[in-house]
């Protein structure tokens, strides 16, 4: 159970760094790239399914769930930005995706520096 958490882990990690390069990426540009959406979804499902497995073993530390519901519900804003950009191109502004960065970015950040 514990290698899955931590290769789920490493695929979580992976979503946002797809998420936020992605963005980046086309600031110059103001698109969504191909790969962020997949990347956001990949970050959601694996950020689930890891706190899942942690609140179900025992080898692996219970979840700060007030942790978790202020990263899920960043989680599901970043989503509904994607989506939301995916689907109406043409409405793609830098100010998009800034937001879709920089919620990425504090989302990270939360991860990393909240005990």
């Amino acid at each position: 159970m514990d290698f899955l958490y931590h290769l789920l882990v490493v695929l979580h990690l992976i979503g946002w760094a797809i998420v936020l390069g992605g963005t980046l990426v086309s600031l110059r540009e103001p698109k969504i790239a191909t790969g962020v959406l997949h990347g956001i979804l990949t970050a959601l499902v694996t950020g689930i399914l890891m706190v899942g497995i942690a609140s179900a073993s025992d080898e692996i530390h219970d979840p700060n769930n007030t942790k978790i519901a202020v990263k899920l519900v960043i989680a599901l804003v970043v989503t509904g930005l994607v989506v939301y950009g995916t689907r109406r191109p043409e409405k793609v502004t830098r100010g998009l995706l800034g937001a879709i960065a920089g919620l990425t970015v504090v989302n990270v950040a939360i991860a990393v520096l909240w005990r």
